[in-house]
């Protein structure tokens, strides 16, 4: 689902290349929705203790955002060396296909992702907490433009097939959103 199309992988595609019958299948999830639902939160979890290691460190804010970047590069690039694509976000890419279709499908991705956002208003509230950022700064609202740019830079990744600019895109637009916030609150 997530290399080629949740809508051009049928539950027999699934079955074959999990090489299962179909009735094990139908004994596990109700429908291909469920397992796509069930995909996103089984991946979601190995990548979580990453999330973990990386903001909840001891570095600095603005170097876990560094770090965060070199791992979504290390993590795409591994995976374009086995398929010769690049991914992006799963969770990304199953919404943005399945969000007129699959509520539950929609859902979990809507959910996965904003917890994705958590992590960044964390690191920008102890930004804010350090003095790094204005007390008045609206860390949530930060977190959401960051987190709207990692997003589409992985769509764009994606879209692209390439990887070639992804680490300084995200290093460079991240830090520009965060300092661009420093700068209208005088920082």
């Amino acid at each position: 689902m997530w290399q080629k199309s949740y809508n051009l992988v049928s539950v027999d595609d699934i079955c074959l290349e999990a090489d299962v019958r179909k009735g094990s299948f139908y004994h596990y999830f109700k429908s291909k929705a469920d397992l796509a639902v069930c995909l996103m939160e089984h991946h979601y979890r190995e990548y979580e203790p990453l999330l973990d290691e990386v903001f909840y460190s001891s570095k600095a804010p603005q170097k876990r955002f560094e770090e965060f970047s070199e791992k979504i590069f290390e993590v795409q690039t591994e995976m374009k060396a086995k398929s010769g694509c690049v991914f992006g976000a799963l969770f990304v890419t199953l919404g943005l296909e399945m969000a007129c279709e699959e509520e539950a499908v929609r859902t979990k991705a809507s959910e996965i992702l904003g917890r994705y956002q958590i992590y960044y208003a964390t690191a920008i509230r102890e930004m804010i907490d350090t003095n790094s950022l204005d007390e008045d700064t609206r860390a949530e609202e930060i977190a959401s433009t960051v987190h709207s740019f990692i997003v589409g830079q992985m769509i764009l990744a994606r879209i692209n097939n390439s990887l070639d600019t992804i680490l300084d895109d995200l290093n460079y637009g991240i830090r520009r959103i965060i300092k661009s916030e420093m700068v209208d609150k005088g920082a």
